[in-house]
């Protein structure tokens, strides 16, 4: 188990490297002056040339993109045309917010984490809930309700269904208040007041193709010969479902969980935009149409280390589940 979790690691790890080497190349290795999208309208011409000359910009690639590693794990001096002192991790200055990068992520990522964890455990709990009873229910009225649900579900669309959220419990029956983000530690009623319609948005939507999935994996692991040789030793039917089916079912589950929750920890700009709540993907969006180049940088990287932290942790998951993966 070990060698599996440093395997795992390391190739995490490279993965990081590689996609900081790939963002750092997409916006300074092209035909393009990357100061111009740095800096807002108003900066003269002596202002960019003194910015151009803090990064180092006549350096070779290699240099600056040191540079930029180096930021990262130590901090670094970025001069008075980009603020001062970028302690660590430092992802470069954003003139369009007039502040670090890490203090733009500090303030919009624990709305992500707000919105998707408890999405994501609502979605789970619901998806495979509906395609337990479901498979369980072969043919019965339940299997087709669920059946159903799945593909109202999968054949929505996020914005119609926060603003149909909105319509019917905030400005018809006043039941929650206009969807928004309170710190947890401040007030967590107001926390989940304002959170509780893209909960339930996401979940909505997402618990579909988890249903489904996790139908179809269960009848087909139920019609295995090692459930047929656990039924024929005399195993009651909990023990069957429980200790047998249920493991056997759940990896591909696990598998499609980690890939959409780092995907949706990314950024989940619909929803944020949906309920107007200035998240990750917003920044994202916001910087991506003011040019903000360092914020843009900023964001896929924290994109990327969503996506591969979320696969670590789908294999370990999956070891844990199916002892083959990590003997294979």
């Amino acid at each position: 188990m070990v060698r599996f979790l440093v395997q795992r690691i390391l190739s995490a790890v490279l993965t990081l490297f590689a996609v900081s080497v790939l963002t750092f190349l997409m916006f300074f290795a092209l035909p393009r002056d990357p100061v111009s999208g740095m800096c807002p309208k108003n900066c003269n011409p002596e202002r960019l040339a003194r910015v151009r000359q803090e990064l180092g910009l006549r350096d070779p690639l290699v240099s600056q993109y040191a540079g930029y590693l180096k930021g990262i794990f130590t901090g670094r001096e970025l001069g008075t045309a980009q603020g001062g002192r970028c302690d660590a991790p430092c992802l470069g200055w954003s003139y369009v917010n007039n502040e670090a990068v890490t203090d733009t992520l500090a303030r919009v990522l624990p709305v992500t984490l707000s919105i998707v964890v408890p999405a994501a455990v609502l979605w789970l709990l619901l998806g495979v809930g509906l395609g337990l009873v479901s498979a369980l229910r072969r043919g019965s009225w339940l299997d087709r309700a669920a059946i159903g649900f799945s593909l109202t579900g999968a054949s929505l669309q996020l914005y119609f269904v926060g603003a149909v959220l909105m319509l019917v419990f905030v400005y018809t029956l006043r039941w929650l208040p206009v969807p928004g983000y309170t710190p947890l530690a401040e007030h967590p009623v107001r926390w989940a007041g304002g959170l509780v319609l893209a909960w339930c948005s996401l979940a909505l939507l997402f618990s579909a193709s988890y249903a489904r999935l996790f139908r179809a994996q269960l009848l087909e692991t139920l019609s295995e010969d090692f459930i047929r040789t656990a039924r024929a030793k005399g195993l009651g039917r909990a023990r069957v479902y429980g200790r047998h089916a249920l493991r056997a079912a759940i990896t591909p589950v696990v598998t499609v969980a980690g890939l959409d929750v780092g995907a949706a920890l990314g950024g989940t700009v619909i929803t944020e935009t949906t309920f107007g709540i200035q998240g990750l993907g917003r920044t994202a969006v916001d910087a991506v149409r003011a040019g903000d180049l360092p914020t843009i940088m900023g964001t896929v990287l924290i994109a990327a280390v969503f996506v591969v932290l979320a696969n670590l942790l789908v294999d370990v998951l999956y070891a844990a589940v199916d002892p083959r993966v990590r003997l294979g």
